[in-house]
């Protein structure tokens, strides 16, 4: 386990790292069904974590690594037995909480992207290597003759060579072992995989749960309900947009947005440069990611004849119900929305001129809107 950021491909930049988060918001049903597994004595050897992205299933996946390191297991102690636990907390000032914070928990391996040595550069996918290593792992002991935890974060990027290394291991699970796989499009991992998981569902957040979890992250935002809005109950995308100025970056959309039918051409132009500039990669994919949610937005707001709420920046409902006022303008927009998608990652990919890509982005949109 690295410390170094930009070898940490689940840990948000400018966010605490999952095994530093303690508390969990908002997922009390999750935790609660795992609480109930755990006394008694129906733990299932491997476990996926679902929901959408950002809305704590790595906090959650942590949290459970903490616990079961830290709490005798309910049929320890004969008569002396413990009582049976009623949640996932344990103190940060336990000895497995400030190992697990610092990275020196031996009981625990993270499955992540990893380090491709002859580039220096992480890999695009989890290899079979990396899964394959969790074989030594498993024959070493415990020292408490406890529990060995395994966090596959995320088990969506896994090829197929180290999806089918794992599944090996869960047909043959090793002893005293738990897998959590955080998985934020099962549908995506091999019908065998998910049959051999009990699922723990996570939901979105409330605006509220959203602000507090912020709060939490220390990460400061003045329109916590706009993020939540535009996260959809994310607490991830919540602070991703916040610290990359999403919501200012959105609100330039949503104006610009506001000059059709006839685009405002050199307002267009400006965005499209601020996201093509040098070190921008990040605010271009923002863009793209913020150019679908709107598009979103404007498909469900002619669909439904009421555009979303809470509006996430000023304007943007009097804009939406402008652009979508009916069902049939909405199935313009939700056709379009898969295109340019489609069309942004091929651009991405073969390097097209950033500045033109988003520039022909903008004027389909505007070709597509009601005269």
């Amino acid at each position: 386990m690295t410390d170094d950021p930009q070898h940490q491909p689940e840990r948000l930049p400018g966010a605490p790292h999952p095994r530093e988060t303690c508390r969990l918001i908002g997922q009390e049903a999750a935790e609660a069904d795992f609480v109930d597994a755990f006394n008694t004595g129906r733990l299932h050897h491997a476990w996926m974590l679902t929901g959408p992205r950002g809305v704590g299933k790595a906090t959650l996946a942590w949290r459970i690594a903490r616990f079961l390191l830290a709490t005798p297991a309910p049929d320890a102690g004969g008569m002396f037995a413990p009582e049976p636990a009623r949640d996932l907390e344990i103190s940060a000032d336990h000895p497995v909480a400030q190992r697990i914070a610092s990275g020196g928990e031996g009981r625990i391996r993270n499955i992540t992207r990893s380090v491709n040595e002859k580039t220096g550069k992480l890999r695009n996918e989890i290899v079979a290597e990396d899964i394959r290593a969790l074989n030594g792992f498993f024959q070493m002991s415990a020292p408490d003759g406890g529990y060995r935890v395994v966090i596959i974060d995320d088990a969506d990027q896994m090829n197929a060579t180290a999806a089918n290394a794992l599944l090996k291991m869960l047909e043959e699970p090793p002893a005293r072992a738990l897998l959590l796989l955080i998985s934020h499009q099962p549908s995506g991992l091999l019908p065998t995989i998910r049959s051999r998981c009990r699922v723990l569902p996570l939901r979105p957040l409330s605006e509220d749960q959203v602000a507090q979890a912020m709060a939490q992250a220390e990460v400061a935002a003045q329109n916590t309900a706009g993020l939540a809005a535009l996260s959809g109950g994310s607490v991830g995308g919540a602070m991703r947009l916040s610290l990359l100025g999403g919501a200012q970056l959105y609100a330039e959309l949503v104006a610009l947005m506001d000059t059709l039918p006839r685009m405002d051409r050199p307002r267009a132009l400006k965005l499209a440069e601020a996201a093509a500039a040098r070190g921008a990669e990040a605010k271009r994919d923002l863009l793209f990611v913020l150019i679908d949610l709107l598009l979103s937005r404007l498909a469900r707001t002619g669909a439904t004849g009421t555009p979303p709420a809470p509006e996430a920046v000023p304007g943007e409902t009097a804009m939406l119900a402008r652009l979508s006022p009916t069902p049939r303008q909405a199935r313009i927009w939700a056709d379009l929305a898969p295109e340019i998608g489609g069309r942004a990652r091929h651009g991405i990919a073969v390097n097209l001129d950033p500045a033109a890509l988003v520039l022909d982005t903008l004027m389909k949109i505007s070709q597509a809107a009601p005269r």
